[in-house]
């Protein structure tokens, strides 16, 4: 099928008005059915403003920009482990499993593991649905290469069987992906299977703030005000003469020096405050409802204007971050790991989860009052504080559980508690007690 230029594709007989303005900028252009920046613009969600709203669209709102790198990059940044489970129910990292080093190091020749985790979180918070391939070698996987979530076209077969296709964005190939070869992940859906688009769902709502910020780009362009009036009581000026004024007073403003005018005219400054214009109050609510779509609180995106409820302190403010926005995002893709890149024999004993602790790496204070706790309540032993410190194990007591009582062994809390019962019996014999006047 050869490809169709705009004009025919409108002869077609699409829904009267919807997505015309978001895809003027096709006209005269050949368009074929690979071309998914232009389906995702026709096909997409309509919007009140008129605006095109697509991926780079969003990410050039100041506040989408900022949410999105947020959450992808603070994940991204943090590791992922792989864990085997023992049978007493303890978890050790699964170190000699080949999907723990590409989970957690580089899932791919092409990529690291914060390269890969960025994009792949990027396409879940912006389209809604996150793919990758899985390269096998046998039966194992020696592979994870990120597929662009535009490229993808997704089919139910007669027999229930799902049929991926794969257009490259750079090629433009396009290829058949087998099933078992598939990894998706969805964000918020309603089926379970198909994540919601967060640019198709809020079209209004970002193509609103886009044509806030071109509206505000054109305005402060003219310098948001003209520059005066110049009043005269006089005859009324002829159109050359007009002009002389203005370029005269255009050449003062722009190289500086003294305004000369005559016959008896006066030169007034005109300022108009953008307060008043409502451009500063609909841009900042703008950021607060680009937030709402993200689930982002607008302070951790630079918008202080109002005071958070999540807490007065940072380490409220952060708690709040870790359960509200990272948690959902963290066990979704643990679970679809697990249902995905494991086998139902491995699933069984292994398991992937996020170390969100690495998110105290900037935080001295708050890592050695964590070590602390740890340390001094038979959690951890001081080997293990010191191991993720990039220190060496020292042995000995340092290999040992201590309680913050007595700093002992755990072990050797029962043998204290009777060498104290025979040192009591012993005083008791010996007519020995405390307080005692040593006087006659």
């Amino acid at each position: 099928m050869r490809n169709k230029t705009l004009s025919e594709i409108l002869a077609l007989g699409a829904a009267p008005g919807r997505g015309i303005k978001a895809v003027g900028d096709w006209l005269g252009q050949s368009i074929s059915l690979t071309d998914s920046a232009f389906w995702s613009q026709w096909l997409g969600g309509g919007n009140w403003s008129g605006q095109s709203v697509t991926t780079r669209s969003t990410l050039q709102l100041s506040a989408a920009w900022a949410c999105v790198r947020l959450i992808s990059e603070t994940l991204s940044t943090l590791p992922i482990n792989l864990y085997r489970s023992a049978p007493d129910g303890s978890k050790a990292p699964a170190t000699n499993h080949q999907l723990y080093h590409l989970l957690h190091s580089q899932p791919n020749a092409y990529m690291s593991a914060v390269d890969f985790w960025q994009a792949y979180l990027a396409s879940l918070l912006l389209k809604g649905n996150a793919y990758a391939q899985k390269r096998y070698s046998g039966k194992v996987i020696t592979s994870i290469d990120f597929l662009h979530p535009d490229g993808i076209n997704r089919r139910v077969l007669k027999s229930g069987a799902i049929e991926w296709r794969y257009t490259d964005p750079a090629s433009g190939t396009v290829r058949v992906i087998p099933e078992q070869e598939m990894w998706h992940t969805s964000a918020f859906s309603l089926d379970g299977q198909v994540g919601l688009s967060p640019i198709q769902m809020g079209a209004n709502v970002m193509g609103g703030a886009i044509a806030a910020d071109k509206a505000s780009a054109h305005t402060f362009t003219g310098g948001m005000k003209s520059s005066g009036l110049v009043t005269t009581g006089a005859s009324v000026l002829k159109p050359d003469q007009r002009e002389d004024i203005r370029q005269h007073v255009k050449k003062v403003s722009d190289l500086g020096g003294v305004m000369v005018l005559e016959m008896g005219m006066g030169f007034q400054q005109l300022s108009m405050n953008p307060q008043d214009a409502e451009l500063l109050s609909t841009r900042g609510f703008n950021v607060e409802e680009v937030c709402r779509w993200f689930r982002v609180p607008p302070f951790m995106v630079g918008h202080s204007e109002k005071s958070t409820s999540w807490g007065t302190g940072i380490e409220q403010q952060m708690i709040g971050f870790i359960t509200f926005v990272l948690r959902p995002w963290c066990v979704r893709i643990e679970q679809s790991i697990r249902r995905n890149l494991l086998t139902p024999v491995e699933r069984l004993t292994y398991s992937a989860e996020w170390v969100l602790e690495g998110l105290l790496r900037g935080d001295s204070a708050a890592r050695a009052a964590f070590y602390s706790q740890m340390t001094q309540n038979g959690v951890m032993t001081r080997d293990d504080a010191r191991v993720k410190e990039n220190l060496p194990r020292m042995g000995g007591g340092a290999a040992l559980l201590t309680v913050q009582s007595n700093l002992l062994p755990i072990d050797l809390l029962g043998a204290n508690v009777a060498g104290a019962a025979a040192q009591d019996a012993l005083r008791n014999f010996l007519g020995i007690t405390d307080n005692k006047d040593p006087t006659p």
